[in-house]
């Protein structure tokens, strides 16, 4: 019966942002004309349920880590963490709520910033090359992403906030906030936000990210402020002109439970190549 309830309230929070985006993809700014059920929907459909009903769990399970270090080091303890009545150490959790989360949204940020450009190069390339596959890219394709880059992704944001000391509810009350931006940045838009453009992430500034086209490769990593990627060298915003062409350089299976196999067998692959002489 629970399960059952999970399954609906999925369906149902689909459902509802589907909408949402629906109408926000048909107002001016829309980039291009495109199906709703176009190239890879059925894939991207499958991710959905995925990673809110088994990658999402695990995530949150794998936040054990830090939270044992917080118990090890006697910063907290177990029963407050299982009763939810932890509420950060030091310094940083003592300042007021808002200041918290603005320091922890650019914190995060930074974070993912670096997070992303490791995940383009190497080996740890062919997982994230999955989230780039898509051809026809809209809302639903920014939750095609394998678990592995999803998991290490939410690592690598949320460890260093709650070691830092910062409450651990206003960390997570920035999830859903984060969560929305990054389907809205995927969004079927030319949006650039004008005079905001290399303040805030827009759809452009992101769907350059996603561009075949060369000089957009390996540019705009960050996924809310810009500004990471001014600072670092990867900021790309021609004036002008849009990004059109998305996919990735090399082949990908269309269908889920490929995609899933695929950063394995890429690794595979490499392993039995010969060393260059």
């Amino acid at each position: 019966m629970k399960s059952d309830k999970t399954m609906l309230s999925v369906a149902i929070s689909l459902l509802v942002v589907a909408a949402v985006f629906f109408v926000i993809e048909r107002l001016p700014g829309r980039a291009r004309p495109q199906r709703v059920m176009r190239r890879g929907f059925w894939t991207d459909l499958v991710y959905w349920f995925v990673t809110i009903l088994l990658t999402k769990p695990f995530v949150r399970l794998m936040l054990f880590v830090p939270a044992s270090v917080l118990v090890l080091t006697q910063v907290t303890t177990a029963d407050l963490l299982r009763l939810q009545e932890y509420r950060g150490y030091g310094p940083l959790s003592r300042q007021p709520i808002w200041l918290q989360a603005i320091q922890i949204y650019l914190l995060v940020d930074f974070c993912a910033y670096w997070t992303h450009r490791v995940f383009h190069r190497g080996r740890w390339w062919p997982f994230h090359a999955v989230h780039h596959s898509s051809e026809d890219l809209d809302w639903l394709g920014s939750l095609r992403v394998h678990p592995v880059n999803d998991l290490v992704n939410k690592l690598a944001q949320a460890t260093p906030v709650l070691l830092l000391g910062y409450n651990p509810t206003v960390t997570l009350g920035t999830a859903p906030v984060l969560t929305f931006y990054a389907i809205f940045i995927h969004a079927n838009l030319n949006w650039d936000f004008g005079p905001l453009r290399s303040v805030i992430a827009t759809p452009v500034f992101h769907r350059w990210h996603h561009s075949r086209e060369p000089a957009a490769w390996d540019k705009n990593f960050a996924g809310l402020f810009p500004f990471w990627d001014i600072l670092f060298g990867t900021y790309y915003m021609p004036r002008d002109r849009w990004p059109e062409n998305f996919g990735i350089n090399e082949p990908m299976p269309p269908g889920f439970f490929g995609q899933m196999w695929a950063p394995f067998a890429a690794w595979r692959r490499k392993g039995n190549k010969p060393p260059e002489s």
